[in-house]
């Protein structure tokens, strides 16, 4: 049968998306999201401002891309609007000074705002694929984020098929779209590992309008060297869990992990696979990343629910070449599935989870570097922590060589409230706040969490303050913060 797409080349493609189109990029993290496409874009961009003729297009995607392409559209000037998520340094330096508009968001959120309209249309979508059909199936990559809700509502669809993905990847798609309100369905997952869709999505082929064959890899997320500040929070992360254990608080089976990315969540999982007090357990999360991979070999982790496959292209080649074996162990999902409240709610997640400082009652902020900077973004960190059985949030106590405390009179921003976190972990220990009044929140934080160079600022902020139900002293709550900005260091 003769192939019936139009094959184009990136910057061909790139001319089939004008200026202020709404562009939505496959993908969740890297994984799965266009290798192409967002340098033909950023190209396109600078030879029309070269002419002085606009050029800026609207950017959603499933979490973040990979930071190169962040980073090229962000230096070309491409991008006006961005959402809902990022890692990339050149785009945030742009965001922070209001260069372009980003809109961060709960993850879980994306797609049903799309599907209700709230962002307007989108013009076009940009789809990585492993495989596609004359009749308008498409089968994704690596990482499936939003792309299902993209393909079906976007006017216009590119696609990067892209031959460096084992075709086989479709065998790990379970792909489910609720719907929308009134008529909304309950998704029928009792088990992190139930499948309840399909392994493609099925499109108008006549919206498909190119096609543009690659064969690159995903960018892989580089993580420094295990420290031993990674290392004391993993241990603490696993003697909590112990106790829980202990004391029939998790049941003796355990329940299913969410853990985000990065060196702290990577030396957790590595610390629970070492372990043998933990049985084996469940994953079910945003994102499968690199330390899962051996914890799926050694049967440590029996099966992981996710949205994509945030791994090293090496430990990708060993997943792809053994498929006859991780094909029933791994599921990756729509991020509207994989970070679904009710799901999360109803499975019992236990949330693992990283947050930039934490105040003394528990409040915590995972984006905005003193109230003011953005980082990345929230990501899926609410929509875990709001609905966990156990939500747990981990940082190291101190920051750059001890001139940041995590631990801080008031947050400068909140994004996690006081009522649904339940435990802080750090290197020094273990705050388990639940059940606890804010006074008695505040001193087991202190106690517990934040380094003895700011144990006694602390108490003295919390003695001296007056107030009833909660001690605050406004006029000095924000003097950590203040120090930092004016001397470098929050000690002054």
């Amino acid at each position: 049968m003769k192939d019936p797409w139009t094959r184009l080349s990136a910057d061909d493609a790139a001319e089939l998306i004008g200026h202020n189109d709404m562009v939505a990029f496959s993908g969740f993290t890297p994984a799965g999201s266009p290798k192409a496409l967002p340098a033909a874009i950023a190209k396109r961009a600078k030879m029309l401002h070269q002419d002085n003729l606009p050029f800026q297009i609207r950017l959603l995607t499933g979490a973040s891309i990979s930071a190169a392409a962040d980073d090229a559209l962000s230096e070309a000037d491409a991008v006006a609007w961005r959402a809902p998520y990022q890692t990339a340094s050149g785009l945030r330096e742009k965001i922070n000074q209001g260069q372009v508009n980003f809109v961060d968001l709960h993850l879980s959120e994306v797609a049903q705002m799309v599907n209700y309209g709230f962002f307007g249309e989108i013009d076009v979508a940009v789809i990585e694929a492993s495989a596609i059909a004359a009749d308008g199936r498409v089968w994704l990559s690596s990482g499936i984020g939003n792309a299902p809700t993209w393909l079906m509502r976007a006017k216009k669809v590119i696609i990067e098929l892209n031959h460096y993905h084992n075709p086989r990847v479709a065998e790990l798609a379970d792909i489910m779209l609720p719907g929308a309100p009134p008529r909304r369905n309950s998704v029928p997952i009792f088990h992190a590992m139930d499948r309840v869709g399909s392994q493609f999505v099925q499109v108008d082929p006549h919206k498909i309008v190119a096609v543009v064959d690659t064969e690159l890899p995903d960018a892989g997320n580089a993580l420094d060297k295990e420290s031993p500040i990674c290392q004391q929070i993993a241990d603490n992360v696993v003697t909590f869990l112990l106790n829980e254990m202990a004391h029939g608080r998790i049941p003796r089976e355990f329940l299913p992990l969410q853990s985000g990315v990065g060196n702290i969540n990577n030396a957790v999982m590595a610390r629970l696979g070492e372990n043998p007090d933990i049985p084996a357990f469940m994953m079910y999360s945003e994102v499968l990343q690199e330390s899962v991979v051996h914890l799926l070999e050694t049967g440590k982790v029996s099966g992981a629910s996710a949205s994509s496959l945030t791994v090293s292209a090496d430990s990708l080649k060993k997943i792809y070449d053994n498929m006859d074996y991780f094909a029933s162990r791994i599921v990756l999902r729509p991020q509207e599935i994989s970070n679904n409240p009710e799901i999360i709610r109803r499975l019992g997640v236990i949330a693992l989870n990283v947050g930039l400082e934490f105040d003394i009652y528990g409040h915590a902020n995972s984006t905005h570097v003193t109230g003011v900077n953005l980082m990345n973004g929230i990501g899926g960190s609410g929509d875990f922590e709001r609905n966990a059985y156990l939500s747990i949030f981990m940082a190291p106590s101190i920051a750059k060589g001890g001139k940041v405390s995590t631990i801080v009179p008031m947050c400068s921003h909140v994004d996690h409230s006081e009522h649904s976190v339940k435990v802080i972990i750090t290197e020094q220990g273990i705050a388990d706040l639940r059940g606890l009044s804010p006074l008695q929140r505040a001193h087991c934080i202190i106690e517990n969490c934040a380094h003895p160079l700011y144990r006694e600022y602390l108490h003295h902020y919390l003695e001296s303050a007056p107030g009833g139900h909660i001690h605050h002293d406004l006029s000095h709550a924000f003097d950590l913060h203040l120090n930092l900005l004016q001397t470098g260091s929050m000690l002054g």
